[in-house]
């Protein structure tokens, strides 16, 4: 017995074309999931819509959290000329006197931990930054990268992701490329 194909829903990145699919995250409610791994394609074409919204801003630093949005902060720093950091998810001793701050995550539905390396902070402290993400959804992970953002002493000037999800209405203070609705199924 064949299984049946995974609904999907179609989207646009600055004229890229992919199927997204869907996925039960609660009892009929279901996202539509983007995951940039390994699409160079996708990741270039975000990172220069992206690059378009922000240039006017003129960040100095680049800050996501790990790991999905890993390579569009790399590809985004690269077409702006600006520094990036990444928030770990996990403390490395290497990591010296970091900073922390948690969030609960919709992907996961657990606590989970940001840090900021301490030799990245020093590279934040009073610099204009640009937080950016895949998808900014809830809302719950870029409220900690803006309490690491505050311990570091930077100034947060824009907040930036592909997609934002769910109540738009909510997200209209974020540069985004695109939205994804929340499927609720109707029983």
């Amino acid at each position: 017995m064949a299984d049946e194909p995974r609904e999907v829903f179609k989207v646009n990145v600055a004229g890229v074309e992919r199927d997204l699919p869907l996925f039960e995250v609660a009892p009929g409610i279901r996202i539509a999931i983007l995951n940039i791994l390994g699409d160079n394609e996708l990741v270039e074409a975000a990172s220069k819509g992206l690059a378009e919204e922000l240039a006017d801003l003129g960040p100095e630093m680049l800050v996501t959290p790990e790991a999905k949005s890993i390579p569009l902060i790399y590809a985004l720093s690269k077409v702006m000329d600006v520094p990036y950091a990444v928030l770990r998810k996990d403390y490395k001793p290497y990591m010296g006197k970091a900073l922390k701050a948690e969030t609960l995550s919709i992907t996961t539905g657990k606590t989970q931990t940001l840090y900021l390396d301490e030799r990245d902070i020093k590279n934040i402290t009073g610099r204009r930054v640009a937080l950016i993400d895949d998808v900014i959804s809830t809302g719950s992970t870029l409220q900690a990268m803006r309490i690491l953002m505050e311990k570091a002493g930077a100034e947060i000037i824009a907040e930036a992701a592909i997609f934002t999800e769910g109540d738009q209405a909510k997200w209209t203070n974020v540069k985004a490329l695109g939205h994804l609705p929340v499927f609720v199924d109707k029983k």
